[in-house]
């Protein structure tokens, strides 16, 4: 569980510093988000969840 928070602490962190360092550009990536048929959206973030575990079980293994 530990490792669970400390890497969605780590997303909060890269999220954060993003908006921080380039407000514009994340507005603008927010707008493109809402502009995404959920089609599409639903296959980057299964696309994206995919990659992850694939990091996850590469790291761990």
């Amino acid at each position: 569980m530990s490792d669970f928070l400390a890497a969605l602490g780590l997303v909060f962190v890269i999220e954060g510093l993003i908006f921080a360092a380039f407000p514009a550009h994340g507005k603008k990536a927010l707008e493109s988000v809402l502009n995404t048929p959920p089609a599409t959206l639903r296959l980057i973030g299964l696309g994206s969840a995919i990659v992850g575990l694939v990091i996850v079980w590469a790291v761990r293994g």
